[in-house]
Protein backbone atom coordinates (compact mmCIF):
# COMPACT_ATOMS: atom_id res chain seq x y z
CA UNK A 1 0.00 0.00 0.00
CA UNK A 2 1.04 3.58 -0.55
CA UNK A 3 1.60 5.62 2.63
CA UNK A 4 -1.43 7.33 4.11
CA UNK A 5 -2.07 9.60 7.03
CA UNK A 6 -0.02 12.61 5.95
CA UNK A 7 -1.46 15.97 6.91
CA UNK A 8 -2.01 17.44 3.46
CA UNK A 9 -4.81 19.65 4.74
CA UNK A 10 -2.54 21.60 7.09
CA UNK A 11 0.24 21.80 4.50
CA UNK A 12 -2.25 23.24 2.00
CA UNK A 13 -2.49 26.35 4.22
CA UNK A 14 1.18 27.05 4.98
CA UNK A 15 0.91 30.58 3.57
CA UNK A 16 -1.73 31.44 6.19
CA UNK A 17 -5.47 32.12 6.18
CA UNK A 18 -7.19 33.74 3.21
CA UNK A 19 -7.80 37.45 3.59
CA UNK A 20 -9.87 40.00 1.77
CA UNK A 21 -7.72 42.10 -0.57
CA UNK A 22 -7.17 45.82 -0.23
CA UNK A 23 -9.91 47.42 -2.35
CA UNK A 24 -7.67 50.38 -3.24
CA UNK A 25 -5.47 48.77 -5.90
CA UNK A 26 -4.34 45.30 -4.82
CA UNK A 27 -0.69 44.26 -5.05
CA UNK A 28 0.62 40.96 -3.70
CA UNK A 29 1.89 41.36 -0.13
CA UNK A 30 4.61 39.22 1.50
CA UNK A 31 5.89 38.11 4.91
CA UNK A 32 9.69 37.59 5.31
CA UNK A 33 10.54 34.10 6.52
CA UNK A 34 13.12 35.46 8.98
CA UNK A 35 10.36 37.28 10.83
CA UNK A 36 8.35 34.08 11.26
CA UNK A 37 10.82 32.04 13.28
CA UNK A 38 12.90 32.20 16.46
CA UNK A 39 16.69 32.51 16.72
CA UNK A 40 17.01 35.27 14.14
CA UNK A 41 20.35 36.31 15.61
CA UNK A 42 21.66 32.79 15.05
CA UNK A 43 20.41 32.90 11.47
CA UNK A 44 22.09 36.28 10.91
CA UNK A 45 25.39 34.90 12.22
CA UNK A 46 25.17 31.84 9.99
CA UNK A 47 24.28 33.94 6.93
CA UNK A 48 27.27 36.19 7.59
CA UNK A 49 29.90 33.75 8.78
CA UNK A 50 29.29 30.87 6.33
CA UNK A 51 30.28 32.87 3.20
CA UNK A 52 33.15 34.55 5.10
CA UNK A 53 34.55 31.19 6.23
CA UNK A 54 34.30 29.74 2.71
CA UNK A 55 35.99 32.85 1.28
CA UNK A 56 38.72 32.66 3.93
CA UNK A 57 39.48 29.05 3.00
CA UNK A 58 39.63 30.02 -0.68
CA UNK A 59 42.09 32.84 0.01
CA UNK A 60 44.24 30.64 2.24
CA UNK A 61 44.55 27.93 -0.39
CA UNK A 62 45.39 30.22 -3.30
CA UNK A 63 47.51 32.79 -1.45
CA UNK A 64 50.64 33.39 -3.62
CA UNK A 65 53.06 32.44 -0.84
CA UNK A 66 51.41 29.00 -0.72
CA UNK A 67 51.83 28.19 -4.40
CA UNK A 68 53.91 25.12 -5.13
CA UNK A 69 57.39 25.99 -6.41
CA UNK A 70 59.76 23.36 -7.72
CA UNK A 71 63.37 24.23 -8.42
CA UNK A 72 64.73 22.34 -11.38
CA UNK A 73 61.52 20.32 -11.89
CA UNK A 74 60.38 19.12 -15.31
CA UNK A 75 58.30 21.65 -17.22
CA UNK A 76 55.37 19.24 -17.54
CA UNK A 77 55.17 18.85 -13.76
CA UNK A 78 55.20 22.63 -13.26
CA UNK A 79 52.33 22.83 -15.78
CA UNK A 80 50.36 20.21 -13.86
CA UNK A 81 50.94 22.18 -10.66
CA UNK A 82 49.42 25.23 -12.35
CA UNK A 83 46.42 23.17 -13.49
CA UNK A 84 45.98 21.90 -9.92
CA UNK A 85 46.10 25.45 -8.54
CA UNK A 86 43.52 26.66 -11.04
CA UNK A 87 41.28 23.67 -10.26
CA UNK A 88 41.46 24.27 -6.51
CA UNK A 89 40.70 27.96 -7.01
CA UNK A 90 37.65 27.24 -9.18
CA UNK A 91 36.31 24.53 -6.85
CA UNK A 92 36.53 26.85 -3.87
CA UNK A 93 35.14 29.81 -5.81
CA UNK A 94 32.08 27.77 -6.82
CA UNK A 95 31.71 26.71 -3.18
CA UNK A 96 31.71 30.35 -2.11
CA UNK A 97 29.07 31.17 -4.75
CA UNK A 98 26.89 28.28 -3.57
CA UNK A 99 27.14 29.27 0.10
CA UNK A 100 26.50 32.93 -0.74
CA UNK A 101 23.45 31.88 -2.77
CA UNK A 102 21.96 30.00 0.19
CA UNK A 103 22.75 32.88 2.55
CA UNK A 104 21.13 35.34 0.14
CA UNK A 105 18.03 33.16 -0.15
CA UNK A 106 17.82 32.85 3.65
CA UNK A 107 17.91 36.63 3.95
CA UNK A 108 15.28 37.51 1.33
CA UNK A 109 12.92 34.49 1.33
CA UNK A 110 9.28 35.38 1.91
CA UNK A 111 5.78 33.96 1.66
CA UNK A 112 2.86 35.66 -0.07
CA UNK A 113 -0.16 36.73 1.97
CA UNK A 114 -3.06 34.78 0.38
CA UNK A 115 -6.28 36.59 -0.55
CA UNK A 116 -9.68 35.40 -1.70
CA UNK A 117 -10.05 34.94 -5.47
CA UNK A 118 -12.11 37.27 -7.60
CA UNK A 119 -15.45 35.50 -8.23
CA UNK A 120 -16.77 34.83 -11.71
CA UNK A 121 -13.48 34.15 -13.52
CA UNK A 122 -13.31 31.64 -16.37
CA UNK A 123 -10.77 28.91 -15.70
CA UNK A 124 -9.69 25.82 -17.63
CA UNK A 125 -8.02 23.02 -15.71
CA UNK A 126 -5.59 21.10 -17.94
CA UNK A 127 -3.62 17.90 -17.73
CA UNK A 128 -1.99 15.87 -20.48
CA UNK A 129 -2.01 12.22 -21.44
CA UNK A 130 0.47 10.22 -23.52
CA UNK A 131 -1.05 6.78 -24.29
CA UNK A 132 1.35 3.97 -23.54
CA UNK A 133 3.50 6.14 -21.27
CA UNK A 134 1.05 6.92 -18.48
CA UNK A 135 -1.52 4.57 -16.89
CA UNK A 136 -5.12 5.48 -17.64
CA UNK A 137 -5.97 4.71 -14.01
CA UNK A 138 -3.66 7.55 -12.99
CA UNK A 139 -5.37 9.89 -15.45
CA UNK A 140 -8.75 8.89 -14.02
CA UNK A 141 -7.67 9.76 -10.47
CA UNK A 142 -6.27 13.13 -11.54
CA UNK A 143 -9.38 14.08 -13.52
CA UNK A 144 -11.73 12.82 -10.81
CA UNK A 145 -9.97 15.06 -8.31
CA UNK A 146 -9.97 17.99 -10.75
CA UNK A 147 -13.75 17.98 -11.13
CA UNK A 148 -14.03 18.36 -7.34
CA UNK A 149 -11.97 21.55 -7.25
CA UNK A 150 -13.88 24.44 -5.73
CA UNK A 151 -14.27 27.63 -7.78
CA UNK A 152 -16.76 30.50 -7.65
CA UNK A 153 -16.91 30.93 -11.39
CA UNK A 154 -16.79 28.93 -14.62
CA UNK A 155 -14.45 25.90 -14.50
CA UNK A 156 -13.90 23.40 -17.30
CA UNK A 157 -11.62 20.37 -16.92
CA UNK A 158 -9.69 19.34 -20.05
CA UNK A 159 -7.62 16.30 -20.95
CA UNK A 160 -4.99 17.05 -23.61
CA UNK A 161 -4.58 13.65 -25.24
CA UNK A 162 -1.51 13.23 -27.47
CA UNK A 163 -2.78 10.01 -29.03
CA UNK A 164 -6.56 10.54 -29.35
CA UNK A 165 -7.02 7.35 -27.36
CA UNK A 166 -10.57 5.88 -27.51
CA UNK A 167 -10.45 4.78 -23.87
CA UNK A 168 -9.40 8.28 -22.84
CA UNK A 169 -12.38 9.70 -24.73
CA UNK A 170 -14.73 7.32 -22.91
CA UNK A 171 -13.18 8.29 -19.58
CA UNK A 172 -13.74 11.98 -20.32
CA UNK A 173 -17.38 11.32 -21.22
CA UNK A 174 -17.85 9.36 -18.00
CA UNK A 175 -16.39 12.12 -15.80
CA UNK A 176 -17.86 15.05 -17.72
CA UNK A 177 -14.43 16.26 -18.82
CA UNK A 178 -13.55 17.95 -22.12
CA UNK A 179 -11.26 16.02 -24.47
CA UNK A 180 -8.71 17.67 -26.79
CA UNK A 181 -6.20 16.17 -29.19
CA UNK A 182 -3.84 17.62 -31.78
CA UNK A 183 -3.25 14.27 -33.43
CA UNK A 184 -3.51 14.46 -37.20
CA UNK A 185 -3.19 18.26 -37.40
CA UNK A 186 0.09 19.05 -39.24
CA UNK A 187 0.18 22.69 -38.10
CA UNK A 188 0.25 21.50 -34.47
CA UNK A 189 2.86 18.79 -34.98
CA UNK A 190 6.06 20.45 -36.22
CA UNK A 191 9.69 19.36 -36.04
CA UNK A 192 10.54 22.36 -33.85
CA UNK A 193 9.04 25.53 -32.45
CA UNK A 194 6.02 26.15 -30.20
CA UNK A 195 4.06 23.30 -31.81
CA UNK A 196 6.83 20.69 -31.75
CA UNK A 197 5.43 17.17 -31.95
CA UNK A 198 5.60 14.79 -28.98
CA UNK A 199 6.24 17.53 -26.42
CA UNK A 200 4.25 18.90 -23.52
CA UNK A 201 4.59 22.50 -24.65
CA UNK A 202 3.43 21.58 -28.16
CA UNK A 203 0.32 19.97 -26.69
CA UNK A 204 -0.47 22.99 -24.52
CA UNK A 205 0.17 25.49 -27.31
CA UNK A 206 -2.20 23.63 -29.61
CA UNK A 207 -4.92 23.86 -26.95
CA UNK A 208 -4.17 27.55 -26.44
CA UNK A 209 -4.50 28.18 -30.18
CA UNK A 210 -7.88 26.44 -30.26
CA UNK A 211 -9.46 27.29 -26.90
CA UNK A 212 -7.27 29.77 -25.02
CA UNK A 213 -9.41 32.78 -25.97
CA UNK A 214 -12.39 31.28 -24.11
CA UNK A 215 -10.73 31.53 -20.68
CA UNK A 216 -8.88 34.02 -18.48
CA UNK A 217 -6.64 31.47 -16.74
CA UNK A 218 -5.56 27.89 -17.11
CA UNK A 219 -4.61 25.74 -14.15
CA UNK A 220 -2.51 22.67 -14.80
CA UNK A 221 -0.90 19.68 -13.15
CA UNK A 222 1.22 16.86 -14.47
CA UNK A 223 -0.74 13.69 -15.10
CA UNK A 224 0.60 12.07 -11.94
CA UNK A 225 -0.39 14.99 -9.68
CA UNK A 226 -3.67 14.91 -7.81
CA UNK A 227 -5.02 18.41 -7.04
CA UNK A 228 -6.68 19.16 -3.73
CA UNK A 229 -10.16 20.76 -3.73
CA UNK A 230 -8.67 24.07 -2.53
CA UNK A 231 -6.27 24.26 -5.50
CA UNK A 232 -7.88 27.33 -7.10
CA UNK A 233 -9.02 28.95 -3.86
CA UNK A 234 -5.42 29.19 -2.66
CA UNK A 235 -3.85 30.24 -5.99
CA UNK A 236 -6.27 32.44 -7.91
CA UNK A 237 -6.42 35.31 -5.43
CA UNK A 238 -2.93 36.54 -6.34
CA UNK A 239 -4.17 37.30 -9.86
CA UNK A 240 -6.07 40.28 -8.48
CA UNK A 241 -2.66 41.89 -9.00
CA UNK A 242 -2.79 42.63 -12.77
CA UNK A 243 0.95 42.03 -13.21
CA UNK A 244 0.94 38.44 -11.92
CA UNK A 245 1.53 36.13 -14.89
CA UNK A 246 1.58 32.80 -13.06
CA UNK A 247 1.43 31.21 -9.61
CA UNK A 248 3.26 27.98 -8.74
CA UNK A 249 3.29 25.60 -5.79
CA UNK A 250 5.78 23.07 -4.40
CA UNK A 251 6.34 19.59 -5.79
CA UNK A 252 5.92 16.71 -3.35
CA UNK A 253 5.90 12.98 -4.01
CA UNK A 254 3.12 10.88 -2.55
CA UNK A 255 4.62 7.49 -3.50
CA UNK A 256 6.85 7.79 -0.48
CA UNK A 257 7.77 4.11 -0.07
CA UNK A 258 10.85 3.70 -2.26
CA UNK A 259 14.24 4.98 -1.12
CA UNK A 260 14.86 6.71 -4.45
CA UNK A 261 11.55 8.59 -4.22
CA UNK A 262 12.15 9.71 -0.63
CA UNK A 263 15.66 10.87 -1.39
CA UNK A 264 14.53 12.61 -4.60
CA UNK A 265 11.95 14.65 -2.70
CA UNK A 266 14.46 15.48 0.02
CA UNK A 267 16.92 16.63 -2.65
CA UNK A 268 14.41 19.23 -3.84
CA UNK A 269 14.04 20.71 -0.36
CA UNK A 270 16.32 23.73 -0.92
CA UNK A 271 14.62 24.68 -4.18
CA UNK A 272 11.00 24.39 -3.09
CA UNK A 273 11.42 25.45 0.54
CA UNK A 274 13.95 28.26 0.16
CA UNK A 275 15.09 29.25 -3.36
CA UNK A 276 11.57 29.66 -4.73
CA UNK A 277 10.61 31.74 -1.70
CA UNK A 278 13.64 33.96 -2.36
CA UNK A 279 12.25 34.46 -5.87
CA UNK A 280 9.20 36.09 -4.27
CA UNK A 281 11.44 38.95 -3.16
CA UNK A 282 11.96 39.89 -6.83
CA UNK A 283 8.57 38.81 -8.16
CA UNK A 284 10.28 36.05 -10.12
CA UNK A 285 9.96 32.51 -8.72
CA UNK A 286 10.70 29.93 -11.41
CA UNK A 287 7.82 28.49 -13.42
CA UNK A 288 7.35 24.84 -12.42
CA UNK A 289 5.07 22.79 -14.61
CA UNK A 290 3.95 20.20 -12.07
CA UNK A 291 1.20 22.41 -10.59
CA UNK A 292 0.42 26.02 -11.43
CA UNK A 293 -2.13 28.60 -12.59
CA UNK A 294 -1.31 30.85 -15.58
CA UNK A 295 -2.82 34.08 -16.91
CA UNK A 296 -3.55 33.18 -20.53
CA UNK A 297 -3.06 36.71 -21.89
CA UNK A 298 0.44 36.76 -20.33
CA UNK A 299 1.62 33.48 -21.83
CA UNK A 300 0.15 34.39 -25.23
CA UNK A 301 2.06 37.68 -25.12
CA UNK A 302 5.34 35.72 -25.32
CA UNK A 303 4.12 33.37 -28.05
CA UNK A 304 2.91 30.52 -25.83
CA UNK A 305 4.98 28.00 -23.93
CA UNK A 306 8.65 28.10 -24.98
CA UNK A 307 10.19 25.37 -27.14
CA UNK A 308 12.49 23.61 -24.68
CA UNK A 309 12.83 20.24 -22.98
CA UNK A 310 12.14 22.20 -19.78
CA UNK A 311 9.41 24.37 -21.24
CA UNK A 312 8.22 25.59 -17.85
CA UNK A 313 11.49 27.22 -16.77
CA UNK A 314 12.14 28.63 -20.25
CA UNK A 315 8.64 30.12 -20.47
CA UNK A 316 8.96 31.70 -17.04
CA UNK A 317 12.28 33.25 -18.04
CA UNK A 318 10.69 34.82 -21.12
CA UNK A 319 7.85 36.26 -19.04
CA UNK A 320 10.16 37.65 -16.39
CA UNK A 321 12.09 39.75 -18.90
CA UNK A 322 8.93 41.17 -20.52
CA UNK A 323 6.51 43.90 -19.46
CA UNK A 324 2.76 43.79 -19.11
CA UNK A 325 1.52 45.96 -22.00
CA UNK A 326 -1.52 47.02 -19.96
CA UNK A 327 0.46 48.47 -17.03
CA UNK A 328 3.97 48.99 -18.37
CA UNK A 329 5.41 47.03 -15.43
CA UNK A 330 7.35 43.77 -15.59
CA UNK A 331 5.35 40.57 -15.39
CA UNK A 332 5.57 38.99 -11.96
CA UNK A 333 5.08 35.51 -10.56
CA UNK A 334 4.21 34.17 -7.13
CA UNK A 335 5.37 31.04 -5.33
CA UNK A 336 3.07 29.73 -2.63
CA UNK A 337 4.37 27.16 -0.11
CA UNK A 338 0.87 25.65 0.04
CA UNK A 339 0.91 21.98 -0.97
CA UNK A 340 -2.06 21.90 -3.34
CA UNK A 341 -1.23 18.86 -5.47
CA UNK A 342 0.47 15.59 -4.56
CA UNK A 343 2.37 13.82 -7.29
CA UNK A 344 4.40 10.74 -8.02
CA UNK A 345 8.18 10.87 -8.10
CA UNK A 346 10.73 8.65 -9.83
CA UNK A 347 10.64 5.21 -8.22
CA UNK A 348 13.82 3.84 -9.82
CA UNK A 349 17.36 5.07 -10.31
CA UNK A 350 16.85 4.89 -14.08
CA UNK A 351 13.91 7.29 -13.99
CA UNK A 352 15.59 9.56 -11.45
CA UNK A 353 18.74 9.94 -13.55
CA UNK A 354 16.62 10.53 -16.67
CA UNK A 355 14.72 13.27 -14.84
CA UNK A 356 17.94 14.92 -13.64
CA UNK A 357 19.47 14.75 -17.12
CA UNK A 358 16.45 16.53 -18.58
CA UNK A 359 16.30 19.21 -15.91
CA UNK A 360 20.00 20.00 -16.14
CA UNK A 361 19.99 19.96 -19.94
CA UNK A 362 17.07 22.39 -19.99
CA UNK A 363 19.04 24.73 -17.70
CA UNK A 364 22.04 24.63 -20.05
CA UNK A 365 19.76 25.42 -22.97
CA UNK A 366 18.33 28.42 -21.12
CA UNK A 367 21.83 29.68 -20.34
CA UNK A 368 22.90 29.41 -23.98
CA UNK A 369 19.71 30.51 -25.77
CA UNK A 370 17.98 32.90 -23.38
CA UNK A 371 20.17 34.14 -20.55
CA UNK A 372 22.19 36.59 -22.63
CA UNK A 373 18.95 38.28 -23.69
CA UNK A 374 18.30 39.27 -20.07
CA UNK A 375 21.22 41.71 -19.88
CA UNK A 376 19.78 45.21 -19.38
CA UNK A 377 16.27 43.80 -20.01
CA UNK A 378 15.58 42.46 -16.51
CA UNK A 379 15.64 44.27 -13.15
CA UNK A 380 19.02 43.76 -11.39
CA UNK A 381 17.62 41.84 -8.40
CA UNK A 382 15.64 39.55 -10.66
CA UNK A 383 18.71 38.99 -12.86
CA UNK A 384 20.82 38.13 -9.80
CA UNK A 385 18.21 35.68 -8.53
CA UNK A 386 18.01 33.91 -11.90
CA UNK A 387 21.79 33.82 -12.19
CA UNK A 388 22.16 32.12 -8.82
CA UNK A 389 19.54 29.53 -9.80
CA UNK A 390 20.87 28.83 -13.30
CA UNK A 391 24.52 28.34 -12.33
CA UNK A 392 23.76 25.48 -9.92
CA UNK A 393 23.87 22.65 -12.47
CA UNK A 394 26.99 23.80 -14.38
CA UNK A 395 28.87 24.59 -11.15
CA UNK A 396 28.05 21.17 -9.70
CA UNK A 397 29.13 19.46 -12.94
CA UNK A 398 32.40 21.38 -13.28
CA UNK A 399 33.20 20.93 -9.59
CA UNK A 400 32.93 17.16 -10.00
CA UNK A 401 35.20 17.20 -13.06
CA UNK A 402 37.80 19.44 -11.42
CA UNK A 403 37.71 17.41 -8.20
CA UNK A 404 38.40 14.18 -10.10
CA UNK A 405 41.07 15.92 -12.19
CA UNK A 406 42.85 17.15 -9.05
CA UNK A 407 42.82 13.67 -7.54
CA UNK A 408 44.15 12.09 -10.72
CA UNK A 409 46.92 14.66 -11.16
CA UNK A 410 48.18 14.14 -7.62
CA UNK A 411 47.69 10.37 -7.32
CA UNK A 412 49.38 9.66 -10.65
CA UNK A 413 51.95 12.44 -10.99
CA UNK A 414 52.31 14.03 -7.56
CA UNK A 415 51.13 17.42 -8.84
CA UNK A 416 50.36 19.91 -6.09
CA UNK A 417 49.08 23.40 -6.77
CA UNK A 418 49.42 24.67 -3.23
CA UNK A 419 51.48 23.82 -0.14
CA UNK A 420 49.67 24.54 3.13
CA UNK A 421 49.78 23.41 6.71
CA UNK A 422 47.57 20.35 7.14
CA UNK A 423 46.45 21.43 10.61
CA UNK A 424 45.54 24.95 9.50
CA UNK A 425 43.75 23.64 6.41
CA UNK A 426 41.80 21.15 8.51
CA UNK A 427 40.79 23.84 10.98
CA UNK A 428 39.61 26.25 8.26
CA UNK A 429 37.86 23.53 6.31
CA UNK A 430 36.08 22.18 9.41
CA UNK A 431 34.86 25.65 10.35
CA UNK A 432 33.61 26.38 6.82
CA UNK A 433 31.87 23.01 6.51
CA UNK A 434 30.25 23.30 9.96
CA UNK A 435 28.85 26.75 9.16
CA UNK A 436 27.52 25.60 5.78
CA UNK A 437 25.80 22.60 7.35
CA UNK A 438 24.49 24.79 10.17
CA UNK A 439 22.93 27.21 7.67
CA UNK A 440 21.39 24.29 5.77
CA UNK A 441 19.96 22.75 8.93
CA UNK A 442 18.61 26.07 10.20
CA UNK A 443 16.64 26.45 6.97
CA UNK A 444 15.17 22.97 7.39
CA UNK A 445 12.55 24.55 9.68
CA UNK A 446 10.98 26.00 6.51
CA UNK A 447 10.55 22.61 4.83
CA UNK A 448 7.21 22.41 3.01
CA UNK A 449 7.08 18.62 2.62
CA UNK A 450 4.31 16.84 4.52
CA UNK A 451 6.23 13.57 4.17
CA UNK A 452 9.60 14.14 5.82
CA UNK A 453 9.55 13.67 9.61
CA UNK A 454 9.79 16.83 11.70
CA UNK A 455 13.39 17.46 12.68
CA UNK A 456 14.77 15.49 9.73
CA UNK A 457 18.25 16.68 8.76
CA UNK A 458 17.79 16.01 5.06
CA UNK A 459 20.94 13.87 4.81
CA UNK A 460 19.40 11.75 2.06
CA UNK A 461 18.80 14.86 -0.01
CA UNK A 462 22.37 16.07 0.45
CA UNK A 463 23.67 12.64 -0.56
CA UNK A 464 21.40 12.63 -3.62
CA UNK A 465 22.76 16.00 -4.73
CA UNK A 466 26.31 14.66 -4.56
CA UNK A 467 25.32 11.50 -6.45
CA UNK A 468 23.83 13.63 -9.24
CA UNK A 469 27.08 15.48 -10.02
CA UNK A 470 28.31 12.92 -12.61
CA UNK A 471 24.87 13.04 -14.28
CA UNK A 472 25.01 16.83 -14.56
CA UNK A 473 28.50 16.53 -16.06
CA UNK A 474 27.27 14.12 -18.71
CA UNK A 475 24.42 16.51 -19.53
CA UNK A 476 26.87 19.43 -19.74
CA UNK A 477 29.06 17.47 -22.14
CA UNK A 478 26.07 16.67 -24.34
CA UNK A 479 25.07 20.34 -24.37
CA UNK A 480 28.65 21.40 -25.22
CA UNK A 481 28.77 19.18 -28.32
CA UNK A 482 25.24 20.32 -29.23
CA UNK A 483 23.54 16.94 -29.26
CA UNK A 484 19.79 17.41 -29.45
CA UNK A 485 17.97 17.11 -26.15
CA UNK A 486 14.82 15.01 -26.25
CA UNK A 487 11.64 15.50 -24.24
CA UNK A 488 11.15 12.28 -22.27
CA UNK A 489 8.01 11.52 -20.31
CA UNK A 490 9.04 10.17 -16.91
CA UNK A 491 7.39 6.73 -16.55
CA UNK A 492 4.73 6.71 -13.88
CA UNK A 493 2.78 4.27 -11.79
CA UNK A 494 3.60 0.62 -12.40
CA UNK A 495 5.47 1.63 -15.57
CA UNK A 496 8.64 2.64 -13.68
CA UNK A 497 11.77 1.73 -15.63
CA UNK A 498 13.67 -1.23 -14.18
CA UNK A 499 17.20 -0.70 -12.87
CA UNK A 500 20.12 -2.75 -14.11
CA UNK A 501 23.88 -2.44 -13.86
CA UNK A 502 23.95 -0.35 -17.04
CA UNK A 503 21.86 2.26 -15.20
CA UNK A 504 24.99 3.19 -13.24
CA UNK A 505 27.49 3.19 -16.11
CA UNK A 506 28.35 6.88 -15.60
CA UNK A 507 29.06 6.35 -11.90
CA UNK A 508 30.95 3.09 -12.52
CA UNK A 509 33.17 4.84 -15.06
CA UNK A 510 34.22 7.49 -12.53
CA UNK A 511 34.58 4.85 -9.82
CA UNK A 512 37.01 2.97 -12.08
CA UNK A 513 39.03 6.14 -12.73
CA UNK A 514 39.31 6.81 -9.00
CA UNK A 515 40.09 3.20 -8.04
CA UNK A 516 42.87 2.94 -10.62
CA UNK A 517 44.26 6.30 -9.50
CA UNK A 518 44.33 5.22 -5.86
CA UNK A 519 46.19 2.08 -6.87
CA UNK A 520 48.65 4.20 -8.86
CA UNK A 521 49.29 6.37 -5.80
CA UNK A 522 50.59 3.31 -3.97
CA UNK A 523 52.82 2.38 -6.90
CA UNK A 524 54.31 5.89 -7.21
CA UNK A 525 54.34 6.84 -3.52
CA UNK A 526 51.94 9.78 -3.80
CA UNK A 527 50.29 9.24 -0.46
CA UNK A 528 49.29 12.65 0.89
CA UNK A 529 46.43 11.91 3.32
CA UNK A 530 44.11 14.78 2.29
CA UNK A 531 44.18 13.95 -1.42
CA UNK A 532 43.64 10.27 -0.74
CA UNK A 533 40.69 11.08 1.51
CA UNK A 534 39.12 13.21 -1.24
CA UNK A 535 39.60 10.41 -3.75
CA UNK A 536 38.04 7.85 -1.41
CA UNK A 537 35.06 10.14 -0.71
CA UNK A 538 34.51 10.66 -4.44
CA UNK A 539 34.76 6.90 -4.95
CA UNK A 540 32.11 6.30 -2.27
CA UNK A 541 29.81 8.87 -3.91
CA UNK A 542 30.22 7.15 -7.29
CA UNK A 543 29.48 3.71 -5.81
CA UNK A 544 26.67 4.79 -3.47
CA UNK A 545 23.73 4.36 -5.91
CA UNK A 546 25.06 0.94 -6.98
CA UNK A 547 25.33 -0.12 -3.34
CA UNK A 548 21.81 1.08 -2.49
CA UNK A 549 20.37 -0.66 -5.55
CA UNK A 550 22.18 -3.91 -4.70
CA UNK A 551 20.97 -3.90 -1.09
CA UNK A 552 17.40 -3.16 -2.21
CA UNK A 553 17.56 -5.94 -4.80
CA UNK A 554 18.78 -8.49 -2.24
CA UNK A 555 16.14 -7.38 0.28
CA UNK A 556 13.31 -7.71 -2.25
CA UNK A 557 14.46 -11.14 -3.38
CA UNK A 558 14.60 -12.36 0.22
CA UNK A 559 11.11 -10.99 0.87
CA UNK A 560 9.76 -12.86 -2.17
CA UNK A 561 11.52 -16.04 -1.10
CA UNK A 562 10.04 -15.85 2.42
CA UNK A 563 6.58 -15.26 0.99
CA UNK A 564 6.85 -18.30 -1.26
CA UNK A 565 8.18 -20.50 1.54
CA UNK A 566 5.26 -19.48 3.76
CA UNK A 567 2.85 -20.32 0.98
CA UNK A 568 1.81 -16.74 0.28
CA UNK A 569 1.70 -14.88 -2.96
CA UNK A 570 4.82 -13.34 -4.46
CA UNK A 571 4.79 -9.68 -3.35
CA UNK A 572 5.77 -8.74 -6.88
CA UNK A 573 2.56 -10.29 -8.25
CA UNK A 574 0.29 -7.77 -6.56
CA UNK A 575 -0.09 -4.52 -8.52
CA UNK A 576 0.50 -1.55 -6.30
CA UNK A 577 -2.43 0.87 -6.30
CA UNK A 578 -1.69 4.30 -7.63
CA UNK A 579 -1.11 6.92 -4.97
CA UNK A 580 -3.64 9.12 -6.73
CA UNK A 581 -6.37 6.58 -6.03
CA UNK A 582 -5.90 6.83 -2.27
CA UNK A 583 -5.74 10.61 -2.16
CA UNK A 584 -8.07 11.73 -4.89
CA UNK A 585 -10.79 12.60 -2.39
CA UNK A 586 -8.60 14.76 -0.16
Amino acid sequence: MRPEGYDYETHSRLAGPLREPDPAGYRVQYRPLLSQGPNRIRAALLMTLAPIAASGLLLYLVWPSHWTRRDGAAEWLVTLDAVMLASIALIMFFTVVNVASIAHATLVARDPVPVTPEPGTRVAFLTTYVPGKEPLAMVRATLAAAVRIRHEGHLDVWLLDEGDDPEARLLCEELGVHHFTRKGVPAWNRDKGPHRAKTKHGNYNAWLAMHGKDYEFFASVDTDHVPLPAFLERMLGYFRDPDVAFVVGPQVYGNYTEYVTRAAESQQYLFHSLIQRAGNRYGAPMFVGTNNVVRISAVLSVGGLYDSITEDMATGFELHRRRNAATGRFWRSVYTPDVLAVGEGPASWTDFFTQQLRWSRGTYETLVKQYWKSFFRMPPGRWLNYTLMLVYYPMTAVNWLLGILSCVLFLWFGASGTQVSTSVWLMLYSDAAALQIGLYLWNRRHNVSPHEPEGSGGLAGMAMSAICAPVYLKSLGAAAVRTRGRFVVTPKGDGASPDRMATFRIHLYWAAVLAVSLAASVRYGHTHAAMRIWAVLALLIALAPVAVWTVTLVRDRRARARALVLGGADPGDEPEPAFATTTGGN
